[in-house]
């Protein structure tokens, strides 16, 4: 496993892989059983991993409880993240859900009883609410990190002006946001602001939910089956990335999926790896001693870009 360090706000070196606990429990009725999680937990701490995000949210709970059990007595080897904003219950009173700060207190004490620690290392709200001030984000956070229970502050899943607007005002050290070859959307504003600002990036979502895999086409099961409400399926753009995954696949002698990620880790970002078997997190492992050509990133590049729009577009036309 190779550490780079988490982006330019720290002096904190990270795996440049993200063990993603969401599927560890199964009470939400699919996921890792605990002798499953356990089990890809120690493979990934085995490669060297030390970077572990998970949420209150997940499995009810029970992904903290089971990364928590598992971290219980090795905490000071690893960098744990994890989100508030949903809570643990599967239907939150109102008053304890949203990114307010009685949702945070309540939401990071619970989150440290699972995890049986004293400290998060990376905590941050789950998504913008649409309600919350800034201030009351900022403020809350700050109190957090004074009283000593977390390390450094995060965003998930916040527009970019936003998160600029919070940047420029908290020691803000990382955003959490989807990318992978079907989802690149945040290349418009979020990752030039990361950028600018320092930020470590943390992609979920590397493999697009199996899809890039290959795995359907198989007529394989996994969370797409399962999650009618997916956002990923193939169309004429993805059936090409795919396909081109596949031909620098045979080219390499390893699987699609792991060019896709091979892909994602040549980004300025560490992307998490969710697993669900031990299958999975072998695979994505290896995959981070794939090494694609110039060429190849190209290839991806070029087939998965996208437009970006006003005003992008417009000044590529009068800064050349």
């Amino acid at each position: 496993m190779k550490y780079k360090l988490f982006g330019k706000n720290t002096g904190l070196f990270a795996s440049e892989i993200i063990l993603g606990a969401s599927m560890f429990g199964a009470r939400k009725g699919y996921g890792a059983s605990p002798e499953d999680a356990g089990k890809i937990l120690a493979a990934y701490a085995d490669a060297g991993g030390n970077f572990i995000d998970t949420a209150d949210t997940y499995q009810l709970g029970e992904s903290e409880e089971l990364v928590g059990g598992f971290i219980e007595h090795q905490r000071s080897n690893f960098i744990i993240s994890t989100k508030y904003t949903r809570s643990s219950k599967a239907r939150p009173a109102i008053s304890n859900s949203g990114n307010h700060r009685k949702a945070m207190r309540q939401g990071v004490e619970a989150s440290l009883k699972r995890l049986k620690t004293d400290y998060i290392d990376i905590y941050m709200p789950h998504f913008d609410d649409g309600v919350t001030p800034f201030d009351e984000i900022i403020r809350g956070l700050e109190d957090l990190v004074s009283a000593g229970k977390i390390l450094y502050t995060g965003l998930a899943n916040f527009p970019s002006w936003k998160t600029a607007a919070i940047a420029s005002q908290v020691h803000l050290a990382a955003i959490q946001l989807e990318y992978n070859l079907l989802q690149r959307t945040a290349d418009r504003e979020l990752m030039p602001m990361a950028a600018q600002f320092g930020l470590g990036t943390m992609m979920y979502s590397p493999l697009a939910g199996g899809l890039l895999t290959g795995k359907y086409r198989k007529g394989e099961t996994g969370r797409m089956n399962l999650n009618q409400a997916s956002d990923y399926h193939e169309n004429e753009t993805t059936t090409k990335i795919i396909d081109q995954l596949f031909i620098i696949a045979k080219e390499l002698h390893v699987e699609p999926g792991q060019v896709a990620l091979a892909w994602g880790l040549s980004k300025d970002g560490f992307p998490i790896v969710g697993a669900r078997t031990i299958d999975h997190i072998n695979a994505g492992l290896q995959a981070a001693s794939i090494q694609l050509s110039p060429d190849h990133i190209i290839q991806l590049d070029q087939l998965s870009a996208v437009t970006l729009g006003y005003p992008h577009d417009l000044l590529a036309t009068v800064q050349n």
